[in-house]
């Protein structure tokens, strides 16, 4: 019972810390991506924020022999850059920029983005439906 309220409470925490940086609001995130208009550089200082941490909590994470909740770390091990991980990439690339959205605070700030927000996430739910089945048709 114990992963479930750690994940709860992570998400609380992430959403919470989406929603005080203003990465819940389209306008903030478009305005920083409008480098060439008029930007606004707040947002880096949040992104550098949760580099910063992330890198610290690895490592400290990573000296331990299991992590806290699970019998073993799942790093990713692949290396490797193909087409699939370019294209994903690009293509998330585009949506954030003209949704001024990505997932995580799509659905931290579903409840502030109204008919906009929704209209986003139910389109983020049917793209990643329609890539499971064609990805299950391909195999």
């Amino acid at each position: 019972m114990r992963l479930p309220v750690s994940t709860f409470i992570a998400g609380l925490l992430f959403g919470g810390g989406l929603t005080i940086s203003q990465m819940v609001n389209p306008e903030k995130v478009i305005a920083f991506l409008d480098i060439t208009g008029n930007w606004d550089p707040s947002l880096a200082f949040v992104m550098g924020g949760a580099l910063i941490v992330t890198f610290i909590g690895y490592r400290l994470a990573l000296k331990r022999e299991t992590p806290f909740l699970e019998g073993r770390f799942r790093v990713p091990t692949r290396k490797d850059i193909d087409a699939p991980l370019i294209l994903g990439a690009a293509l998330f690339g585009i949506g954030w920029g003209l949704a001024g959205l990505c997932p995580g605070p799509a659905l931290a700030g579903i409840g502030f983005a109204g008919t906009n927000g929704l209209i986003f996430v139910a389109s983020m739910i049917t793209t990643v439906a329609l890539y499971r089945i064609m990805k299950a048709r391909s195999a």
